[in-house]
C-alpha cells in the first residue's frame, strides 16, 4: 500500500513548529506494512492544498492530510480537501453540539476571560466535514477528522492526531516488511554488498550514517518477510550486524 502524507501549516514552513507529526505517521504506517512514498509540507493556502490533495489522491492508495482544522480563519484544510475531491462541505450535528457544549463550559469556567474577550466559538466551522465522508471522532479535542474516498483528514495537534489515527490505523495495513540493523562497517564496505542484496533477494536496501563514524544504520525493505529475513541473513554473513546500537547510540 502506497501512502502519501501532507502536513499543512505556515508555522511548519517557518520553522516555528517542529514537524513531529510527519515522522510519527511515517513510523506508524511503516510498522503496519504500508509504504510511505512521499511526505509533503505546504502552507495554509486553500488552492494549493486542494491541488496537492487531488494529485496525491490519484497517485497513492491512501493520503493523509493533517493540520489546519478548527474554527480560526487559517483553518482551511477541510474546505480545501472538499474542493480537491469535488465535494461539498456539510455540518455534522453531533460535532456541532459537542462544540457548543465545550464552548459554554469554557466560558463558564473562565469568567475573567469572558468579561475581557468575546469567547464565542464558531461551532459551525468546527463541525465542518466533507459530504459523503465518514467522520473520525477526536477523543482529545473538538476538531474531528474525516475519511472520504482514499483521503484521511486528521487534526494537527499531536495528541489529537494520534487519537484520530488510531481509529483508522487498520486501514493502512500493507505487505511491506522492514528490518533495521546497525553495523560498524563503513559505507564504502556496505556499498559493495547492498546492490547484490537488492538484486539477489528483490528487496530495497539502504545505509544511513549517524553521528558516530563506526555506527551506520542499514535498512532492508521487501514485500515478504521471508525475502527480508534472507537478505538480512546474507548481509550478516559479510558484515557485523546488530539489532540495536551499543549504548543507544
Amino acid at each position: 500500500m502506497d501512502v502519501g502524507i501532507i502536513t499543512v501549516g505556515d508555522e511548519l514552513l517557518a520553522g516555528e513548529t517542529e514537524n513531529t507529526n510527519a515522522a510519527w505517521l511515517a513510523r506508524q504506517i511503516t510498522r503496519l506494512g504500508g509504504h510511505v512514498k512521499e511526505i509533503l509540507t505546504i502552507g495554509d493556502n486553500r488552492e494549493l492544498i486542494a491541488d496537492r490533495v487531488a494529485q496525491r489522491a490519484a497517485r497513492f492508495d491512501r493520503v493523509i492530510v493533517t493540520g489546519g482544522l478548527g474554527g480560526t480563519p487559517d483553518d482551511l484544510t477541510m474546505k480545501a480537501v472538499a474542493e480537491g475531491l469535488d465535494r461539498d462541505l456539510e455540518i455534522d450535528p453531533d460535532a456541532r453540539e459537542a462544540a457548543k457544549a465545550s464552548s459554554k463550559a469554557f466560558v463558564e469556567s473562565h469568567p475573567d476571560l469572558a468579561e475581557k474577550y468575546d469567547l464565542g466559538l464558531d461551532v459551525d466551522r468546527v463541525a465542518e466535514t466533507i459530504a459523503g465522508g465518514r467522520v473520525i471522532k477526536n477523543p482529545e479535542g473538538l476538531a474531528q477528522g474525516c475519511a472520504v474516498e482514499n483521503v484521511y483528514v486528521l487534526p494537527g495537534v499531536p495528541s489529537e492526531l494520534k487519537g484520530t489515527f488510531e481509529q483508522v490505523a487498520g486501514e493502512f495495513e500493507g505487505d511491506v516488511r522492514v528490518e533495521t540493523r546497525y553495523t560498524d562497517a563503513p559505507e564504502g564496505v556496505l556499498a559493495t554488498h547492498l546492490g547484490t542484496v537488492e538484486d539477489r533477494f528483490a528487496v530495497r536496501a539502504g545505509s544511513y550514517p549517524g553521528e558516530r563514524a563506526d555506527r551506520n544504520r542499514v535498512r532492508i525493505t521487501g514485500d515478504t518477510e521471508t525475502a527480508v529475513e534472507r537478505a538480512v541473513d546474507w548481509l550478516g554473513e559479510r558484515v557485523t550486524l546488530e539489532a540495536e546500537p551499543e549504548n543507544g547510540a
